[in-house]
């Protein structure tokens, strides 16, 4: 059982989020958090696509919450959208928290209308053995409106530390193929072409559903083992270049508006933002600089 504050009252229910026991006038009592994680798996099992988008600021949180997304990745891609860093690595945990809590100040919604809200683990934040792993993601969750956290990987270690945060009672979303925090080791290219690699994601992705992950995404893989991957677990997939056989998709909002240099080939620019406004700039200043002309020939 859990106690769901409720205003000056408490709602009592069996579950974070959901069905609460009828009262006395038959309605179901207001559930006043927003989606929890496990909800994702209802989504899987009642056939629902996820979608699932970035931001890093307030407007950009405001912008996919009023879009429609089931959920919010802070993801540490924030590093070379928002920081100008080459990679993901240079981000820190309290940069983290920093832009998680400016995502969350632009939401508008109720609280049980917001989407959930999803945090990345930056580099060695959990590398370095599940204590520490436990600390940083319990600091984000109680600084921060996240109600789940997300890391790469699943070596032994990194398993390990999944384990031990579930076991804290901190949901965790995984992340398999194209990790970009092994960007050093691994490159962008796609992941798992061969056969061997494949059973082995396959077999990775198995022991991060035993051991707690509510989701796994899966970036830059062939979308026949996405597919497999997606048949295999009861936990949802959440695909990003592997193709539309996965319970759902992720992307970086950035990239979607073409507010980046360039795009991944799996995630190509809806608009092209940076056109738009820098076109959208240079006719104000244009207009600006012929006013003044004016008011000086005056």
């Amino acid at each position: 059982m859990w106690l769901l504050p409720s205003g000056p009252d408490q709602i009592w229910a069996s579950e974070p989020h959901g069905p609460s026991p009828v009262d006395a006038s038959n309605e179901l009592p207001r559930n006043p958090l927003p989606l929890r994680p496990n909800e994702l798996i209802r989504h899987k099992q009642n056939g629902r696509p996820i979608t699932i988008l970035t931001a890093w600021d307030c407007l950009s949180g405001a912008l996919v919450e009023q879009a429609g997304a089931d959920a919010v990745l802070v993801g540490d891609s924030l590093a070379m959208v928002a920081l100008g860093h080459a990679t993901t690595l240079p981000v820190t945990l309290e940069q983290m928290r920093h832009h998680t809590l400016a995502v969350s100040r632009g939401f508008q919604a109720a609280p049980a209308e917001q989407p959930l809200l999803i945090c990345d683990l930056p580099f060695l934040s959990y590398q370095c053995g599940a204590a520490k792993a436990v600390e940083a993601a319990g600091l984000l969750l109680k600084e921060t409106p996240a109600a789940a956290v997300k890391l790469e990987g699943a070596e032994a270690e990194v398993v390990e530390v999944i384990d031990r945060l579930v076991r804290m009672g901190i949901p965790v979303m995984g992340h398999l193929g194209l990790t970009p925090q092994s960007v050093h080791r691994l490159g962008y290219r796609r992941q798992a072409e061969d056969r061997i690699s494949q059973e082995r994601l396959l077999r990775q992705a198995e022991s991060l559903e035993s051991v707690g992950c509510f989701a796994l995404v899966l970036e830059h893989v062939p979308a026949a083992l996405a597919g497999e991957v997606r048949r295999t677990l009861t936990i949802p997939t959440i695909g990003i270049g592997a193709g539309s056989d996965c319970d759902g998709q992720v992307r970086v909002t950035a990239d979607l508006l073409g507010l980046t240099p360039r795009q991944p080939p799996f995630s190509p620019a809806l608009v092209d933002g940076q056109k738009l406004f820098v076109s959208a700039l240079k006719t104000w200043i244009e207009e600006q600089t012929a006013s003044n002309i004016h008011r000086d020939n005056t």
